[in-house]
């Protein structure tokens, strides 16, 4: 058990109790308990397999690797339109863990299986990101604000990407790279 989980325990407002209970399984599991990213993180022989992710409505066990998974169950949940890999379980109390417990028990010995074989992500999940014409204009003045970019996680880098092309005005989309340029330069995400 991890002293920083006991204390992100002790101050959450919410879950507490459905936090301690998944923190359970996952010990009993033989997974090591970890404190990143603001969250009870749990790995296998240093590798990340799942974190606790509370959030307003429900809280969740997301799967780094779930995509791999299999999913008898119908309980995986992709988190967004734009996900590729993580799959999550989401709870709303802690009867639903309890009723599950069997069932989580066989998804984390999944993951570590899946862990344990090496399995790489797909090819067609590393594909190129194609950036607005806008950011290609900027790389353009500004070779360091290029390097700067590419020096960021992939995942930084899609983050970015998103909120640079959603808008449909060229004049919206430079607005937001114009904005962001300091970050950029800092090496921070977009939501750093």
């Amino acid at each position: 058990m991890n002293p920083e989980v006991d204390t992100y325990i002790s101050k959450a407002k919410k879950w507490q109790q459905e936090i301690e209970s998944l923190r359970a399984i996952l010990l009993n599991c033989g997974l090591t308990e970890e404190f990143k990213w603001g969250k009870p993180c749990y790995s296998y022989q240093k590798s990340n397999l799942v974190i606790i992710q509370p959030f307003k409505e429900y809280f969740a066990l997301l799967f780094f690797k779930g995509y791999l998974l299999q999913d008898p169950d119908g309980v995986l949940v992709k988190t967004g339109e734009n996900t590729k890999v993580g799959r999550q379980i989401r709870f709303k109390d802690v009867s639903e863990i309890t009723r599950m417990e069997s069932i989580l028990k066989k998804y984390i010995n999944q993951a570590i299986e899946v862990d344990k074989s090496d399995v790489q992500v797909r090819d067609n999940m590393n594909t190129e990101i194609q950036f607005p014409q806008e950011l290609h204009d900027k790389f353009e003045e500004n070779p360091a604000l290029k390097k700067a970019f590419k020096a960021l996680t992939p995942g930084r880098q899609r983050a970015y990407n998103f909120y640079f092309s959603a808008p449909k005005q060229s004049k919206t989309r430079e607005s937001r790279i114009e904005k962001h340029i300091a970050q950029i330069l800092d090496g921070k995400g977009l939501n750093d």
